[in-house]
């Protein structure tokens, strides 16, 4: 009857059927009364939510102690019960550090099974012996093996425990003992690459140190390919900044060689990617492509109500990349309706609250964004986009002491994502702070580029930046091996904006110019990174290198008006990936610390340009009409006028009154020049009076010369940087900044930096380098 009744049992769990099972189990445990059928009752309880029926059941006859597997069920009970201090005691605080060595010494044993080397039968008779013992051997190895797995299990939740007590340097070290002593222990893997635990280069490093040789399957010749593909499924899972390479390789193996090219999870990790790019389009056709998958039975709904059956249903990771990517590119109908929709059918989720928030932000309703961005981090303490975006919200008034809090809250929960670090840099410059926004700025870059001996040089302070010594350590990280270097390119443009403050044009420019590089190494959409091009046209002005200054504010013209993916990608970072996935490795960000509507911003940026061009004219000798051009120009995009547009209308002003000064001059050099042609009539007095008017006339001339160069230095050598900075002071009160000798450029990207994440913007019409508290994952992502 035993037997019966534990199929009728197993029936009705396969079923769905749970009160069957149940009640079937209790009678099968009532005539068996062993461990067993205990346990698979407990389970039973368990999936049905039943945690205290289940914990019940365990504590009789002692099972917790007696049973592995009963400790961890009820371990697991206790965490759902939010019972953590009573599931550590039980669980215990150590984790079983010997088995590592116990597993990588079955791995080793395993091969040789596989490889013939186990047994050698050499006399006759022993073949029968040799068949039991190894019977036996196979025995106790799926004993031992279950038992690893069961002490990995409690190692995953030993590090959930201390997750929860905030004790995440603990937690790290238990989630990855759980996947050092069993490498299918998924979980494990996941809290650390989802939670960002652990640096770009540490994931790496970590990868390559688990044994996947341990990997057992029914069919021996099949475990070395199960090895690869497991390790092919956890290096989709790193950053997407640590190795590009690797990651396209691994991704467009399972695509091809295993027909994954449509699995959900794929798919998203190709979209986080393409998202710690700045090719935000790209990533949204492929989020949206995931919310309208449906199967053949949910075409029929999906065709009566789309919106709502393609909202829902889907993996929570997905949610807050495609949020991210609705911002970046300016979808705010479509975002306003996803968060209507997600609010009404899925009230419970984080990510419905986040969606609520981002579209808030989007629409610069800042109070707003803030008290639901709360809300996401509330329901799920551990999601880095809801904390970044909050975070954000700060910024974006310019309350840089809130934000400074609200972003280190973030980077101590997030240690292996490089996006708080790098946003508490952008903080600290806003308030001037130089030696803290080096320090920062340069440790993001250290985590981002996972460069180990950068970790060194994070005590470097930008009172010291400019001596030679700081210099060469600085090239030695961002110059040496260039085509090495990986990252996130936003911080080198950070870097960058530092240097440039602390008047280093030439290393800044350098910057600069291998953050472009590096984007372009990346495949990342070069129309993403205007800002940081134009921060390298600024640096070149400043250093009197006016015509390749001039070349690089022309290539942000091209790259804006030449059919440019967003604007705004210039300005947001992934939530990696945030991918902090805002980067499952990605905290792809992809939040901006302001928001404004793409068409606002593009006038501002492309008059911001235009006004650039137009000092660096006014600049250059004999090209003061082409300077009036391009301010007109900046002043017509920005809807003023010559005395009441701005920065480019006081320019304008001064530039026609240079060009009318210039005109006066023309004008009296050809009236002077026309009397001497009218005194022409006495031949013998030709040669004299032409060498008498060549005196007079160049004599003026040379008068006119000196005075437009002193007026020209007057106007502009003298004045121009007192200028920008008078000018731009209602800006600087605007967002809450200190002036500073130079007019900023906005940066940032991934929040998910990236974010992420997820680079540069101009805020105000004529801007320089400067640091940004906005968000490029991208990816984090």
């Amino acid at each position: 009857m035993d037997k019966y009744l534990r199929n009728w049992r197993q029936d009705a769990l396969n079923k769905g059927q749970h009160d069957a099972a149940i009640y079937i189990g209790d009678k099968v445990l009532a005539l068996s009364n062993s461990d067993g059928d205990a346990f698979w009752l407990a389970q039973v309880h368990f999936s049905n939510n039943n945690y205290t029926r289940a914990l019940a059941i365990l504590s009789k006859k002692d099972l917790i102690n007696r049973s592995l597997s009963c400790r961890y069920l009820a371990a697991h009970c206790y965490i759902k019960q939010g019972r953590y201090e009573q599931a550590l005691i039980l669980l215990g605080e150590d984790n079983p550090i010997h088995l590592i060595q116990s597993v990588q010494h079955n791995a080793r044993r395993k091969l040789a099974h596989t490889n013939g080397l186990g047994r050698h039968i050499t006399q006759r008779g022993r073949g029968e012996r040799d068949r039991i013992e190894y019977s036996e051997e196979r025995e106790r190895d799926r004993e031992q093996e279950k038992e690893l797995k069961f002490q990995a299990g409690m190692c995953y939740l030993r590090g959930l425990c201390w997750s929860k007590r905030n004790a995440f340097d603990k937690a790290k070290d238990c989630f990855m003992a759980a996947v050092r002593i069993d490498v299918q222990c998924f979980e494990a893997f996941d809290q650390l690459m989802k939670n960002s635990l652990l640096t770009p280069a540490e994931e790496i490093q970590f990868l390559n140190e688990l044994d996947f040789d341990s990997i057992r399957t029914e069919e021996p010749a099949q475990a070395q390919e199960a090895a690869h593909l497991t390790k092919l499924l956890y290096t989709t899972r790193l950053s997407k900044y640590s190795s590009p390479q690797t990651m396209t390789d691994a991704t467009e193996t399972l695509a091809t060689h295993y027909n994954l090219a449509d699995n959900p999870d794929l798919m998203l990790t190709q979209a986080e990617t393409l998202y710690t790019q700045c090719r935000f389009h790209e990533a949204l056709a492929i989020t949206t492509q995931i919310l309208n998958s449906s199967s053949n039975a949910e075409r029929e709904d999906l065709d009566q109500n789309p919106d709502v059956m393609a909202s829902l249903g889907h993996a929570p990771n997905l949610y807050p990349l495609h949020i991210a990517c609705l911002y970046e590119t300016s979808q705010h109908n479509t975002l306003f309706h996803l968060s209507h929709t997600l609010s009404l059918h899925a009230p419970h989720e984080s990510y419905t609250y986040l969606a609520i928030a981002t579209y808030y932000l989007s629409t610069a309703r800042i109070p707003e964004a803030r008290r639901f961005f709360s809300k996401a981090s509330l329901m799920n303490p551990h999601s880095a986009e809801a904390w970044i975006g909050f975070a954000h919200t700060f910024a974006a008034e310019g309350e840089h002491d809130q934000a400074i809090a609200a972003y280190s809250t973030a980077s101590r929960l997030f240690q292996g994502s490089h996006l708080p670090s790098l946003f508490l840099g952008m903080q600290h410059l806003g308030l001037g702070n130089m030696t803290l926004a080096w320090e920062y700025v340069l440790h993001a870059f250290s985590m981002s580029s996972g460069a180990g001996s950068v970790s060194a040089a994070s005590s470097v302070t930008a009172s010291r930046a400019k001596t030679e010594e700081d210099t060469n350590r600085l090239n030695q990280l961002v110059f040496t091996q260039p085509h090495a270097l990986k990252g996130d390119p936003l911080v080198i443009g950070e870097l960058g904006v530092i240097l440039y403050h602390q008047t280093n044009l030439n290393v800044a420019a350098k910057l600069f110019k291998r953050g472009l590089e590096l984007a372009a190494q990346l495949g990342c959409d070069m129309s993403a990174w205007v800002a940081v091009r134009g921060n390298l046209a600024h640096a070149l002005r400043r250093m009197g290198r006016y015509q390749e200054s001039l070349d690089q504010f022309d290539e942000c013209l091209r790259q804006l008006t030449g059919g440019a993916s967003s604007i705004l990608s210039g300005l947001g970072k992934n939530f990696t990936s945030m991918n902090l996935s805002v980067d499952s490795g990605a905290i792809s960000t992809g939040l901006t610390a302001h928001s404004v509507s793409a068409g606002y911003e593009q006038r501002n940026l492309l008059a911001a340009i235009h006004t650039a061009r137009g000092l660096v004219l006014l600049s250059m000798m004999s090209r003061t009409r082409e300077a009036v051009e391009a301010l007109h120009e900046a002043v017509r995009i920005s809807g003023g006028d010559a005395g009441g547009g701005g920065m480019a209308g006081t320019l304008l002003t001064r530039a026609m009154e240079v060009w009318a000064a210039e005109q006066d001059n023309e004008d009296d050099a050809e009236d002077a020049f026309s009397e001497d042609e009218d005194d022409t009539e006495q031949p013998q007095h030709h040669a004299t009076s032409r060498a008498g008017t060549g005196r007079d006339f160049q004599q003026p001339g040379i008068h006119a010369d000196l005075d437009m160069n002193d007026l020209i230095s007057r106007k502009l050598d003298k004045d121009a940087e007192n200028l920008l900075d008078g000018i731009l002071m209602p800006s600087y009160s605007k967002y809450g900044r200190q002036p500073s000798e130079e007019i900023p450029v906005q940066s940032g990207h991934n929040l998910g930096r990236r974010r992420a994440p997820g680079e540069q913007s101009f805020e105000v019409e004529v801007q320089e380098p400067s640091q940004s508290w906005s968000t490029r994952a991208r990816r984090e992502r």
